[in-house]
């Protein structure tokens, strides 16, 4: 798998969390895992844990999100912006192995290819906030 694709693939996985319990969570995310085409214990392995780092840093990521979307409540946020946007938050400020502008470049792939109309220029607007 490429980069981008696992980095959709950790979407895809993000979210799920918004429409399941979190005793379910495990559960819909093997789910998820089984459904691709084999991939290799290596991505399996990355995929699971980055989506679990992500995971255990939401609550500090949505406070970053609330004091940089001005004007726009995290609950008002389309589900696929807001899962977009918290991907690209943490790969911003958690993750030194990429670069602020490939994260932000990454995102509003995501958002042009997820997202409405308006999504890429609200994802590229918040997220240029943050670099």
């Amino acid at each position: 798998m490429t980069r981008r694709e696992i980095r959709e693939h950790i979407f895809l996985m993000l979210f799920r969390k918004d429409f399941h319990e979190a005793k379910e969570l495990s559960e819909q995310i093997e789910l998820y895992i089984s459904e691709l085409e084999k991939p290799t214990l290596e991505e399996y392995s990355y995929l699971t844990s980055r989506f679990q780092a992500v995971n255990e840093k939401l609550n500090e990521i949505d406070i970053i999100l609330s004091e940089t979307s001005s004007g726009w409540k995290l609950n008002r946020m389309g589900k696929v912006d807001l899962t977009i946007l918290r991907l690209a938050v943490y790969e911003l400020r958690f993750d030194d192995d990429i670069p602020g502008k490939v994260a932000i470049n990454e995102a509003v792939e995501l958002a042009k290819k997820f997202g409405g109309d308006d999504s890429p220029g609200f994802v590229n607007g918040v997220l240029a906030k943050l670099a």
